[in-house]
């Protein structure tokens, strides 16, 4: 569904992204993962065609420089780490925005399938009770759901997620990545995020893809690439020492 050639990302005479190659495939949630200044956030928005870059992007065999703005829009659906509420627009407004590749043009003829997309996003995302509320009154939570339920109803093929639940507390995490699960179950679907989380990589993902430097260190099912090894070379410390340090305080308490 998605594949990147020899991706390279040079920004302010530094290159970000290096020669990175990957696919992704009907059913898979590939995790990018790695360290602070990897290169996973400046992938994703090489691949939402938002930051220049070298290489190639292909999606079903496209290439998505040669694809019309809103025809990228109705395949890809991007969901940032951050949004920032300027406008008060109601819940109902901002993800109804998500549409707007469906309606664009002078001689459109309007987007006959928009008003059940949007409710079905509402709904699917728990958001249907505050559909009139401002989005400058909602939590933290409540807007990434908003803007997840924005992304839902364009319904594209394939969602990138940087961060999707950065700075959430651990009841929004479980629920943003449990909505993008179910998401996926649908046929002819595909995610590839970013996560700095390793257990939440490990427990969704399908594939991941360790990235260190720009470069890509081993990618594959999420198994064999989150190995003791390769994170050992990676962050530079035993993570798997880490993380059962971590599980064994809680297990003391069980």
């Amino acid at each position: 569904m998605l594949e990147g050639q020899h991706i390279t990302v040079r920004l302010g005479g530094q290159t970000i992204v290096r020669d990175l190659s990957f696919t992704l495939r009907e059913g898979q949630w590939l995790m990018l993962v790695g360290p602070n200044g990897a290169g996973k956030s400046t992938l994703i928005r090489a691949i939402s065609q938002t930051l220049p870059y070298t290489g190639r992007v292909l999606l079903r065999g496209v290439d998505a420089h040669r694809m019309r703005s809103a025809d990228l829009a109705r395949s890809v659906g991007v969901l940032a780490q951050q949004h920032s509420a300027q406008y008060a627009f109601s819940v109902e407004e901002v993800v109804s925005l998500g549409r707007y590749a469906y309606t664009s043009g002078p001689l459109s003829r309007g987007d006959s399938e928009g008003a059940a997309r949007v409710e079905e996003a509402l709904c699917l995302t728990g958001m249907a009770p505050l559909r009139r509320a401002s989005v400058l009154t909602l939590s933290g939570g409540e807007l990434q759901r908003t803007f997840l339920a924005q992304v839902f109803a364009q319904n594209p093929s394939i969602l990138l997620l940087d961060e999707p639940a950065n700075h959430l507390d651990l009841a929004y995490q479980r629920h943003i990545f449990s909505l993008v699960g179910d998401w996926l179950k649908t046929p002819g679907r595909a995610v590839l995020s970013v996560v700095h989380d390793l257990s939440l990589a490990r427990l969704y993902g399908t594939h991941a893809l360790l990235m260190n430097e720009g470069a890509c260190v081993a990618l594959g099912e999420t198994g064999s690439v989150l190995t003791r090894e390769n994170l050992q070379a990676v962050y530079g410390m035993d993570v798997f020492a880490w993380m059962r340090g971590l599980l064994a305080q809680w297990a003391h308490d069980g």
